[in-house]
């Protein structure tokens, strides 16, 4: 049996990250990704399209775990460059309060988020990005929505663990009038 040394720090293998998730919340970060015109109103809302563990293709937006010994701000960085490509050119916000914190339950129905596999806080912002955006990583493509088509059932439809309720908040908290 051979074992393997783990280098990069934060990192869980497999078995320690579901161990871990069965007992303690994991903080995560949720971003919108968002144009924005001179005036700084949104124009437009990226949501990734992406395949669900059940084979269903889902409309998701930017989220991912911080790092033990990660700032929010490297993490939100870091989830960014990896779904949304090296030169998206996001521009985080001076503060770091997010417009809401979700929490996600594995117990449907405790809040409008849903996550099976663990209990997650996520701290969820809306982040203008101003580069060429690629989808990497597990993201199938990314789509540019106005604001209006963003929250339109059809799209809210194809939205799960509650993301589409917090694509709503985040554009309620960014002035979009629905």
């Amino acid at each position: 049996m051979s074992e393997t040394i783990e280098t990069t720090p934060g990192w869980f293998a497999p078995t320690e990250l579901e161990q871990v998730r069965a007992h303690l919340p994991i903080v995560y970060v949720q971003a919108v990704p968002v144009r924005v015109d001179a005036a700084g109103e949104v124009v437009s809302v990226g949501l990734l399209l992406r395949i669900s563990p059940d084979g269903t293709i889902i409309r998701s937006l930017v989220s991912g775990r911080v790092l033990h010994h990660e700032r929010l701000r490297d993490a939100l960085l870091r989830h960014l460059e990896k779904d949304l490509g090296p030169v998206a050119l996001p521009h985080i916000p001076a503060s770091l309060q997010p417009f809401t914190v979700a929490e996600y339950f594995p117990t449907l129905g405790v809040t409008p988020y849903h996550d099976p596999r663990q209990h997650a806080v996520a701290l969820a912002y809306v982040v203008p990005v101003t580069g060429d955006c690629s989808p990497r990583q597990d993201a199938l493509d990314l789509v540019w929505f106005t604001p209006q088509e963003a929250s339109s059932d059809a799209v809210l439809q194809d939205m799960q663990s509650g993301q589409g309720t917090l694509l709503k908040q985040a554009l309620a908290h960014a002035g979009c009038l629905i």
